[in-house]
């Protein structure tokens, strides 16, 4: 099968959060066991990601030395970390493979995301971003063009454009290296925002994009068989935190929609990949799957995990 896999930020963070340089390096290769495991199996493999701790790093650098470096663009901070993070990765994949007597190679693409410089979004902000600040520390960033809102009692927070992913510029470049037999990390943080200019030419933009909704097009550009959401559960539930709590197992995508209707997912947290896996399905034909970072390899071959199959 040809998967698509897509690991939130906070899988290559520390168990405490901690966004060191060793307890990301230690995180993801923990995360490179399941995933070297499914392509011992046989699988083809692109491996998307979250950059939303190692960003806030990189923001939080941007507020520091605001009054003696020009802030650095959020295009260019999804750039950094996809390159920061995709080199950890390729290390650490390598270093698995290699343990389980795969000889497989890997790769890392710097992977952009077209979004409609027409979408809405871009005329109303809303995704906040980085750390609260003073309302002195903030005025110097708006000074350099940055958007802020108070936030009562806590202080001044930016808020960025989210739009919606248009196309994976960079997919064909994927699809090229996955046919070649490579293990490829692509589109991390949902890609680096691009918009196409009047002209034709492209630029990037400072703005975030859902990586969840990336993750599905780039499932979709490559004609991934399955796309699976990697978290911190073994499966999505119902009713969540009470007394009946209860596994979602195989489901189709239009009873998945019924349960998402019913369930209100969480907007931060479980619904955009209730979304993503039902979507994938619906677009696809392809099987949307939702389990934990340890469980991929079960997941995919049907024994445990959320998994939305076509209707």
């Amino acid at each position: 099968m040809r998967i698509v896999i897509a690991l939130g930020g906070n899988a290559m963070t520390g168990p405490d959060g901690s966004a060191s340089v060793d307890a990301q390096q230690g995180a993801i290769a923990s995360a490179a066991g399941p995933i070297a495991d499914l392509v011992a199996a046989g699988h083809d493999v692109l491996l998307t990601h979250g950059n939303g701790p190692q960003v806030g790093n990189l923001l939080l650098k941007n507020e520091l030395a605001a009054a003696v470096v020009p802030p650095v663009p959020l295009d260019w901070c999804g750039a950094q970390t996809q390159a920061t993070i995709g080199m950890s990765m390729m290390n650490a994949l390598e270093t698995a493979l290699a343990a389980r007597g795969v000889a497989r190679r890997t790769a890392a693409l710097v992977s952009r995301t077209l979004v409609d410089a027409s979408d809405p979004a871009f005329h109303q902000p809303t995704k906040p971003i980085g750390r609260h600040l003073s309302e002195e520390e903030a005025r110097v960033l708006i000074d350099h063009g940055q958007d802020f809102v108070e936030v009562k009692g806590k202080g001044w927070r930016r808020v960025v454009p989210s739009p919606r992913p248009v196309e994976c510029l960079d997919a064909p470049a994927a699809d090229a290296l996955l046919a070649l037999g490579y293990v490829v990390v692509c589109s991390g943080g949902g890609g680096i925002p691009t918009v196409r200019r009047d002209d034709g030419t492209l630029a990037g933009v400072e703005a975030v994009i859902d990586k969840d909704s990336t993750a599905v097009i780039v499932a979709e550009h490559i004609g991934a068989d399955a796309l699976v959401i990697a978290t911190d559960v073994d499966h999505a539930v119902t009713d969540w935190g009470s007394d009946h709590e209860a596994p979602i197992g195989e489901v189709t995508a239009a009873r998945m929609r019924q349960i998402a209707h019913e369930q209100d997912f969480a907007e931060g947290s479980m619904g955009p990949k209730v979304e993503a896996v039902t979507s994938f399905a619906e677009r696809t034909g392809g099987v949307g799957i939702i389990t934990s970072l340890t469980q991929l390899l079960p997941a995919v071959e049907g024994r445990v995990g959320t998994r939305v199959r076509p209707d």
